[in-house]
């Protein structure tokens, strides 16, 4: 007994005085986020458990349309700028890792599966480059090349890039009208071409992994590609949802990585027109439509689906509504400030934060009572990415 006493005592001292790290200096990253200053080229690390700031993060360049992903363990974030900078961040000691400016115009990007690689979408030159998410190092560059109508080839503008089970980012051509699987699995990555409808300006995948829909400026309806049964190609999904009606001008299009799925049901902004647009998506038809306020950008649903929050383009762009999802009905009309730009769910959905670029805040919602809870100041904030999405497929 006492040689197995000794053996345990032994096994117990595996770290010296020396190496001892106060609690108060150790924390984790899941109640962590990152909101974008877009003026200032700048970012806040803010804690959505205190609801306040940690920090801030300067010199990120040209954020006028920024998006975040997170590594596998939520401690880095990967900011895509609009001047083609793609720049990693550490939210636990609010530094820049490491910085590349990979293109003249760059649209977002997404991170692989496994957490090895990410991807960024360019508009200048176009295509898609893919790096190494621990050095930056640029692994693969995609030019999404393609035939003109002239028989010229050309280079696509690069949209709707979001990762995909089985290690894939799917993305689609908005030149070309088509949609490119890229398969990282394997020692050569192998690109799939499909065709698609005319100028897909942006896409979802669904939370399963199942469904990459695209949404077409050129025509109304959407492009479909079911990646379970992917050798059916692209499908044709709600074709008439404006036929006979008139377009009104497009001031913002609509983001439809915030599209909400909820009780089997797609919620869907409509492209020039003041509405939603709810979905069977069991077939894909057309079950309803909201009428809105404005024309919906966000369209995003509580991590419970029984809320669905739309923020709106110029000039209404000042409210967010509220649509209970079961009775498909407007219960609450917000005003959050001048220019809402985004909105963002904590991991468990208790509250929703909403920037307001023009009055320079952050509004912070119990979604439970509707009511504002807490303000956030912040420099023109636009976009907000919590470490939650780190383990979320297409986010």
């Amino acid at each position: 007994m006492a040689l197995v006493v000794a053996a345990l005592g032994g096994c117990q001292s595996v770290a010296s005085r020396d190496d001892f790290i106060p609690a108060s200096d150790i924390r984790g990253t899941g109640d962590l986020g990152l909101v974008v200053e877009r003026a200032a080229g700048s970012v806040l690390v803010v804690d959505t458990t205190q609801r306040s700031v940690l920090g801030r993060v300067e010199g990120l360049g040209d954020l006028s349309h920024a998006s975040v992903v997170y590594s596998r363990d939520a401690r880095y974030g990967y900011v895509f700028g609009r001047d083609g900078g793609l720049t990693k961040v550490d939210l636990l000691t609010r530094s820049i890792v490491n910085r590349v400016i990979q293109s003249g115009n760059s649209i977002g990007g997404a991170i692989s599966q496994d957490g090895r690689y990410v991807a960024v979408s360019n508009y200048e030159p176009g295509g898609v480059k893919v790096f190494d998410s621990k050095t930056l190092d640029l692994v693969l560059n995609v030019p999404a090349t393609y035939t003109r109508n002239d028989g010229e080839p050309d280079q696509s503008k690069t949209v709707g890039l979001v990762d995909a089970p089985g290690h894939q980012f799917v993305f689609s051509l908005f030149d070309a009208g088509e949609i490119w699987t890229l398969d990282m699995s394997g020692e050569d990555p192998e690109i799939t071409r499909y065709k698609a409808g005319k100028a897909p300006y942006d896409a979802l995948i669904t939370p399963d992994g199942r469904y990459y829909i695209a949404g077409l400026f050129g025509e109304d309806g959407l492009s479909l590609l079911d990646l379970w049964n992917h050798e059916q190609g692209v499908t044709e999904i709600l074709p008439n949802y404006g036929k006979g009606e008139q377009q009104l001008p497009v001031y913002k299009m609509p983001h439809l990585e915030g599209w909400a799925i909820a009780d089997g049901r797609a919620f869907v902004p409509a492209v020039g027109h003041h509405q939603v647009l709810v979905a069977d998506m069991e077939d894909w038809s057309l079950m309803d439509r909201i009428p809105v306020q404005g024309q919906p950008v966000f369209v995003m649903a509580s991590p419970d689906n029984r809320q669905i929050w739309v923020s709106f383009a110029h000039p209404e762009n000042d409210v967010v509504q509220v649509i209970d999802s079961r009775s498909r009905e407007i219960i609450r009309t917000l005003e959050p400030g001048e220019a809402v730009l985004h909105m963002e769910f904590t991991p468990r959905g208790e509250e929703v934060w909403v920037s307001a670029r023009d009055s320079n805040r952050v509004t912070v919602y119990s979604t439970r009572t509707l009511e504002p809870v807490a303000t956030l100041s912040a420099k023109n904030p636009s976009g907000i990415f919590f470490t939650s999405r780190a383990h979320t497929l297409g986010l």
